[in-house]
């Protein structure tokens, strides 16, 4: 299967876009990339506007998505919002969660997002019983995202205990496994798919132990999954890390081996100085519209940076599905705290919502428009009210500073169409969103 786009203009990598570029697909990769083409060839389909790699979301945990509006404007802070937060994840089951995350997924696609890493910890029964098939609810996800038309990397979590030397309580009970070996023995049943990657996570420091932890990252490397980690998205759980084991849970990970190549640090909210340069070989994945709802804080992103990790981007809640916005948000955040601007550049913004999300997810051959790459792109309309009036040479930072998910017009996800004038090409996602956050709160 081959197929012709001619872009308006297209993102190749640069500080600005280049004009006329032609893809030529072949099956699910790109299989030329050519610039300055005035005219669409023949039988090639037009994309007016600006067309991007795909958006990469690397961290999402898609059943939060029913809690959008139910939980903003209370008082309280991240402890409070959980409790709401457990309260749902105590009652989904395989099918309701399988609707859910499908609906949520397709208003990703919508978004332009064409990979997400889903963050998944709820495994068994409402009384900690796994059910017949141990991974039915992994596999409730995995089915979701196929059928809304976007990669995934389940990130399968090991869960463990409720706290520091704390038990689990009566919802954790559906996210954990006996130990590390049940952990390994479940996820090794989970099979990839042409669309589909699995990958390990451990969920935070304070729901393993050390031993535990070391454990999972000998997993992921001996199976060559990618590694995803909570780090020190609360201050508290930092202080609790340092009265249970003298260090923070960015040094308890160094000691376990975990940072490096592979090895994804999800929030690093409150970090050190010391903490930054142990993840300098690390991807740091920033979610900056959670981390402003839920009260959480401002990550030293520039620092990160700075330091040699790499920066991605995750929708985390779902409170807002808007990788645009989750980019902007990490240089706007950090001029209110810095006094600067120009902290980051819309290139780099750009990097960050697309290669370096598809990197952290275990797909290194996409999020790029250049042959040989995974053919996943997403095209902004400029004559919205929000672009209009954009100069060509001015797209990239209009599109970094200015655009929404609601710019977003065509969405090809290995060489498929999965988005086309704004519109899911098969599902009705707003029908779909209300009849499952219905059904998940009944």
């Amino acid at each position: 299967m081959s197929a012709t786009y001619w872009c308006e203009l297209a993102w190749l990598g640069g500080d600005e876009p280049e004009a006329g570029v032609v893809l030529t697909l072949e099956r699910d990769r790109f299989a030329s990339v050519e610039s300055g083409v005035a005219d669409p060839p023949a039988g090639a389909t037009t994309l007016p506007g600006l067309t991007l790699p795909g958006l990469a979301n690397a961290h999402s945990h898609a059943f939060h998505r029913a809690l959008r509006s139910r939980t903003h404007a209370g008082a309280g802070t991240f402890w409070t919002w959980r409790e709401q937060m457990y309260a749902l994840a105590g009652v989904l089951d395989p099918d309701r969660y399988h609707a859910l995350a499908r609906a949520t997924f397709a208003e990703m696609a919508l978004a332009g997002i064409t990979v997400v890493g889903e963050f998944h910890y709820l495994h068994h029964g409402p009384d900690g019983a796994p059910y017949a098939d141990a991974n039915a609810m992994g596999w409730a996800v995995l089915s979701a995202a196929v059928q809304a038309g976007i990669r995934i990397t389940l990130l399968d979590t090991c869960y463990l205990r409720g706290g520091f030397e704390a038990p689990l309580d009566s919802v954790q009970r559906r996210f954990a496994d006996a130990d590390v070996t049940a952990w390994a023995r479940r996820t090794a049943a989970l099979e990839t798919r042409p669309t589909a990657r699995i990958g390990a996570a451990a969920h935070s420091v304070r729901a393993l132990g050390k031993a535990s932890l070391e454990a999972v990252v000998d997993v992921a490397r001996e199976r060559a999954w990618v590694l995803h980690a909570h780090v020190s998205e609360q201050a508290a759980e930092n202080e609790a890390c340092l009265a249970a084991y003298g260090v923070t849970p960015t040094e308890l990970l160094a000691q376990v081996g975990a940072p490096g190549m592979g090895f994804t640090a999800v929030h690093a909210t409150h970090v050190t100085d010391r903490d930054v340069a142990l993840l300098g070989r690390s991807c740091c994945c920033l979610c900056p519209t959670t981390e402003r709802d839920l009260a959480d804080g401002i990550g030293p992103a520039r620092a990160l940076r700075d330091a040699g990790a790499t920066l991605a981007l995750g929708t985390d809640s779902n409170a807002v599905i808007d990788i645009l916005e989750e980019a902007r948000a990490v240089e706007l955040d950090e001029r209110l705290i810095s006094g600067e601007r120009g902290r980051h550049t819309p290139a780099d913004l750009l990097r960050a919502a697309t290669s370096a999300g598809y990197e952290s997810l275990g797909w290194p051959e996409g999020g790029r428009l250049e042959a040989g790459a995974l053919a996943d792109f997403t095209t902004l309309a400029l004559d919205g009210v929000r672009l209009a009036g954009t100069a060509p040479a001015d797209a990239i930072p209009a599109a970094m500073f200015a655009a929404t998910a609601g710019d977003v017009r065509d969405v090809v996800v290995g060489g498929r169409e999965v988005v086309r004038d704004g519109a899911h090409v098969d599902i009705d996602v707003a029908a779909e969103l209300d009849a499952a956050i219905r059904a998940a709160w009944a």
